[in-house]
């Protein structure tokens, strides 16, 4: 096999870059793709989604559209994150994401979007980055990068097809997920908001409140509690998930809760709500249940999902939930016997999710394995 090398900008068609021309943005419309949304290979959709108003598209993007086979590269906060636009959906761009169309008849774009993820593509970008506390790269220096290919596109396909199918594996287990967390939501919604629980015909009520049901601040069924300070620097290698106002911000060697347990966002991220199955490290930008005084771990994170916490912002600059604006809000609080049975039925589905995404993480690992012995020519396909 035969191998060549060359900058970056020989091989690409296009190269479009939004830097500094974030636009407005609205609570609807056309989805913004931001740096912060761009994780793992993809364009995660379970976070907090922004968007711009259609009648300024054309004039926002006017410098060219997103297409199928594009790659996007955030540039900055953070830095080398990359995603395969595969879809139809109309999208815009915001600063620190720039997009690089693959010249189809000079490099194949899935092998062009693996190696750009490959430890020496991303040596590469961290040697040539700019800034010290948040390290970001230009236009310019990121084109001039070297990028190591087969000569024949045949052999490009085949190892980008190899790599793309552990992807759509994953890809295939986040949908079940997915539709297992809806069928759950949907559930709690139909029996704690709709309140046609199971014997619901047979329960006396009293001003819409079911009999043995009581409305109650939200200190009296959990207690929420800030998380701790773990920088960067003392963080160690290991499987305890980090969890930050967004989700899980990296792994630890070290456990500071006992899970099950749930967190959300204390400051940046707000109104995300996770349930996390294993013991767990809450960052001090999250909040996390420190009791369940009156209902489960898993009733808790469809309560708190559904109370829009985002609502309560009391910051300014930086949006930030404070437990003692939240612990007063009344919420409903059924009896124990019918949590119960909620749990009794979500239970086996939330153990279905958690083996998915077990699934994942070794598919993940498989494929990164793979990926430096592939490129590298070490793995002939």
């Amino acid at each position: 096999m035969s191998w060549s090398s060359c900058q970056l900008d020989d091989l690409l068609s296009c190269v479009i870059d939004y830097r500094g021309k974030t636009p407005p943005k609205t609570d609807s419309g056309i989805r913004l793709i931001t740096a912060k949304v761009i994780k793992k290979g993809r364009v995660i959709n379970d976070g907090a989604q922004e968007y711009i108003d259609p009648s300024m598209y054309g004039e926002v993007m006017r410098r060219g559209v997103p297409v199928k086979n594009d790659i996007l590269i955030t540039t900055e906060a953070p830095l080398g994150e990359l995603a395969l636009w595969n879809s139809e959906e109309q999208i815009a761009l915001a600063q620190r994401v720039i997009l690089l169309r693959p010249d189809p008849d000079k490099i194949d774009p899935n092998y062009l979007f693996y190696y750009l993820q490959s430890a020496a593509f991303q040596a590469q970008l961290h040697a040539n980055s700019t800034g010290t506390t948040v390290p970001g790269i230009k236009n310019p220096v990121l084109r001039s990068l070297f990028v190591k290919y087969p000569h024949r596109l045949e052999t490009q396909r085949k190892i980008g097809i190899f790599l793309a199918r552990y992807d759509a594996f994953m890809e295939a287990n986040r949908r079940r997920i997915a539709l297992l967390e809806e069928s759950a939501r949907l559930l709690y919604r139909e029996w704690f908001i709709n309140l046609r629980f199971p014997g619901f015909e047979l329960v006396k009520r009293t001003e819409g409140i079911p009999e043995g049901w009581s409305r109650e601040r939200l200190d009296s069924a959990l207690l929420l509690q800030r998380g701790f300070d773990l920088p960067n620097g003392v963080r160690k290698p290991g499987s305890i998930p980090i969890y930050a106002s967004a989700g899980i911000n990296g792994y630890h060697c070290e456990a500071k809760v006992k899970g099950p347990g749930v967190v959300t966002g204390r400051s940046g991220t707000l109104g995300l709500v996770h349930y996390v199955p294993c013991d767990f490290w809450p960052l001090n930008t999250s909040l996390w249940v420190k009791e369940f005084r009156r209902v489960t771990p898993l009733f808790a994170y469809f309560m708190l999902s559904e109370m829009n916490l985002a609502q309560y912002n009391s910051g300014a600059s930086v949006p930030s939930l404070d437990r003692k604006v939240v612990h007063p809000v009344e919420i409903l609080i059924p009896p124990g016997r019918v949590i119960g049975q909620f749990d009794e039925y979500v239970g086996p589905l939330f153990e279905q999710v958690e083996y998915l995404r077990e699934a994942n993480l070794q598919a993940a690992d498989a494929r990164d394995a793979l990926l430096p012995q592939l490129m590298s020519g070490a793995i002939r396909v």
